[in-house]
This record gives C-alpha cells, sequence and structure tokens, in this order.
C-alpha cells in the first residue's frame, strides 16, 4: 500500500512538470505561510502587491470586489502589525470604473508611494499614485499621473544609487503589447518614459516587467509573455533602463500569468512564476545564479486544482523573502521563505 501511495504522488509531481522541485508543505525554506484575511466585504480579490516601510511594517494591497472589471472594484490595503494583519481597507476607488493592478513602494527618503491605476479595461487605464506619510495607515487624495504615463504597471520599481525610481511599465493596444520603461527622479511628479520592449516578430507579445538591477549601470527585465510565445521573455539594459535590447525568450516555461522576481543580497534572482504551459496552477519558486538568464525550479508553493497568480515578492531587512499572490480569487495568500535554505 505505502509503495502504491509513493508511486502515485510521484506519478502527480511528474505530470504538472514539477519532479525536480519540493511542495509547500516539506521544502526546509518556508518558514510561514497564511492568508492577510480570512473573509471580507467582497468576494472577488486580485494583484496583490507587499513593501516594507520605513517603520518595519509590511504593507499589502490588492484590487477587490464582486469580480474583476466591475466598477465597485477598489483598492484594498493591509499592514502586518506585531504579527497579524490588520483588517482590509478601501484606500482607493474610482468613480464609475474599476480600479487595478495597485503597487507600493517605498523610496529611501520620503512618502510611501501607492500606484494603480483606474479605467474600463488595460486599453482605456488611467495611471494615478496616492502618498501616505503615516507608513500606510493614511492616504493623499488621488493624484492624476501624465497621459502616456501608466506608472509600475504590476510590479514593484527598483531605485537607483542617484534616487531614480525605475518602473517596469507596459501598454495592452488593442492589436499589439509592449514593455515600457517609466522613471521619474521626484517620486513620481515628473516622468520619462523609454521603449518600446518588445519581442521580434511578435507585436503582441510580452507585459508587465519585473526589474532588478544586474551590475552598475545594468539592469534586466523579465516579462511575462502570450501563451503563443509561451516562455518567460528577458531584455537588458547597459545604462541604468534608458535604452533595452529587444526581448528574448528564456528556457523557462510560461502560461500568459504575471511573474515577480527579486534580486537578492547574495546576488541571486528569485523568481515567483507559474511553471506550465496552460491555467495558474502550479506557482512555484525559482531561483537564478546568473542573473536571471537559467533558473532552477525549487518550490511549487501550490499544487492543488484552482487559480494561484499574480505573485510580489520582496527582501525585507529581516533577509527573508515576503511574498504574495490571488488565492483561488477568493484571498492573498501570504508566505515567508528563507532564501539561505533555496
Amino acid at each position: 500500500m505505502l509503495m502504491r501511495r509513493l508511486f502515485f504522488i510521484y506519478s502527480l509531481i511528474a505530470v504538472v512538470g514539477m519532479n525536480s522541485t519540493s511542495s509547500l508543505a516539506e521544502h526546509p525554506a518556508v518558514i510561514s505561510k497564511g492568508f492577510i484575511y480570512e473573509s471580507a466585504s467582497f468576494p472577488s480579490c486580485h494583484a496583490s502587491t507587499i513593501e516594507e516601510t520605513t517603520d518595519g511594517a509590511l504593507v499589502s494591497a490588492w484590487f477587490g470586489g464582486t469580480d474583476e472589471g466591475n466598477p465597485d472594484v477598489g483598492i484594498w490595503v493591509s499592514r502586518l502589525e506585531q504579527g497579524s494583519w490588520t483588517a482590509p481597507v478601501e484606500a482607493a476607488t474610482a468613480s464609475g470604473v474599476p480600479t487595478w493592478n495597485p503597487v507600493l513602494f517605498q523610496p529611501a527618503e520620503g512618502e510611501l508611494l501607492l500606484f494603480y491605476k483606474a479605467g474600463k479595461s488595460p486599453q482605456s487605464w488611467s495611471g494615478l499614485v496616492k502618498r501616505s506619510r503615516d507608513n500606510g495607515k493614511t492616504w493623499s487624495e488621488a493624484e492624476l499621473l501624465p497621459a502616456g504615463i501608466l506608472g509600475p504597471i504590476k510590479n514593484k520599481p527598483i531605485q537607483l544609487d542617484d534616487g531614480r525610481i525605475i518602473c517596469g511599465s507596459s501598454v495592452e493596444s488593442y492589436r499589439a503589447w509592449a514593455c515600457w520603461v517609466e522613471i521619474t527622479a521626484d517620486a513620481g511628479r515628473t516622468w520619462s518614459k523609454h521603449g518600446p520592449i518588445d519581442v521580434k516578430g511578435e507585436p503582441y507579445g510580452i507585459i508587465q516587467p519585473t526589474l532588478f538591477e544586474t551590475g552598475p549601470g545594468k539592469l534586466a527585465m523579465l516579462c511575462r509573455s502570450t501563451r503563443r510565445i509561451g516562455k518567460v521573455c528577458r531584455a537588458t539594459s547597459d545604462d541604468n533602463g534608458v535604452t533595452w535590447t529587444r526581448a528574448e525568450t528564456i528556457d523557462l516555461i510560461h502560461p500568459g500569468s504575471g511573474i515577480d522576481a527579486v534580486r537578492i543580497k547574495d546576488g541571486r534572482v528569485v523568481l515567483i512564476y507559474n511553471h506550465t504551459g496552460r491555467g495558474r496552477t502550479p506557482i512555484n519558486v525559482g531561483v537564478s545564479t546568473d542573473a536571471g538568464k537559467t533558473f532552477a525550479n525549487v518550490i511549487a508553493l501550490e499544487t492543488e486544482p484552482g487559480e494561484y497568480s499574480y505573485p510580489a515578492v520582496i527582501q525585507a531587512d529581516d533577509g527573508k523573502l515576503h511574498v504574495t499572490y490571488t488565492w483561488k480569487r477568493k484571498r492573498i495568500r501570504y508566505v515567508v521563505l528563507d532564501p539561505d535554505r533555496l
């Protein structure tokens, strides 16, 4: 009986393509897992973000409402205080249209920023930002970003030593997708835009880049692609994000879903993504030692049926990796990982 059960387990692992990984329950890198909230006034949620504030607290945000794209969908925020997440508070709405894809970012100096989008669909989005002077407890009035500037489209920006904030953005137009980089030197008050970054021969190609530094003046982005491309795509910059190569595929299967990556203190790049060619399960942790050119697939965070998607990952001052992602469109999963055990 034991041998039959083991054979069944190994067969399931092989089916989802995870024969070189460990599951969430058994991997020693997993410190804790849970949810940001157990119940809320909204039935559906998606597209979480997480950031560490100047007071050492963690803040998460996501959009929630009756369903993605409905006019009642707003941006909700929760803080991790003394080991517990506060009850979600609606921090942003838009009159008559839904809000989308919040991105939290704490610059080295100044206010906590909450970027988000509003509009009936990605083709009609406007970018907005709110500011918090008390580490995410209260928020300013919304500021509309200039026309053509959307702010970080899904994933956190990076800040250079000179203070410039580099945001990965993208446009989903009627017949084409492409990534862009938007740069601000004054916390979102003025902007420059750089790109487009696309894939040769694939106009309906890539969106939602995640950025990280690879060396002095050097940046890389990993991008969500369409299922027609079927692989995560990568582009690079040698001038701090002003100009970029065209994106090329890396050998990492991709179903057309959100990803996020972070370069951690020891130089490795950790990527959260769906290791499948179709659907949004499983959701996985990959680790790269060559600046995101190749990845070892280390952990399957979720393998049960359901949608597990749109991750966010940061390395906090405690050295740990803090991860959030959509859990079946009902809750936001929160996982803490020990990078020394990856």
